[in-house]
């Protein structure tokens, strides 16, 4: 299926995709459109995070949250990890440190990175050793 975001992708816009391949739809293929692109022309392909979309901010809640939500994912460490990504994402006041050090990566990445699939490529293992790394702690009962 195609999935489709705003280009010059940030905390959510890697979050979501993350967690589309992870746990959606392995075969996700993401296309990258202009910011100011009015999901409403979209005709191929899923919108997410997008202004007035389903799978966008909703409530003080981000796209992660949305697609948590819709797919029914009930995964403790994904929920730790959609804590982090919406006070990363939404610039909640005093954020947890893992969100503050979140968006500085989300940063560094994108100067980092040729363009969004690349950004995506190197951020998933960010987003997988956070996976796996709370998925053990929540199985030795420390979180």
């Amino acid at each position: 299926m195609k999935w489709v975001t705003r280009e010059h992708v940030h905390v959510d816009r890697v979050a979501c995709p993350w967690l589309i391949r992870r746990f959606i739809d392995p075969e996700a293929e993401f296309i990258f459109v202009p910011r100011d692109t009015d999901p409403a022309t979209i005709t191929e392909g899923i919108p997410f995070d997008f202004k007035g979309v389903e799978l966008g901010h909703h409530d003080g809640k981000c796209s992660f949250d949305a697609f948590v939500e819709k797919y029914n994912i009930t995964d403790p460490a994904v929920l730790k990890i959609a804590e982090i990504v919406r006070e990363a994402d939404t610039h909640v006041e005093n954020p947890q440190p893992l969100a503050v050090a979140l968006d500085i990566l989300a940063r560094g990445y994108r100067m980092i990175c040729k363009d969004d699939y690349e950004t995506l490529e190197k951020e998933f293992y960010l987003y997988d050793a956070m996976y796996a790394y709370f998925k053990k702690q929540i199985e030795e009962g420390k979180a």
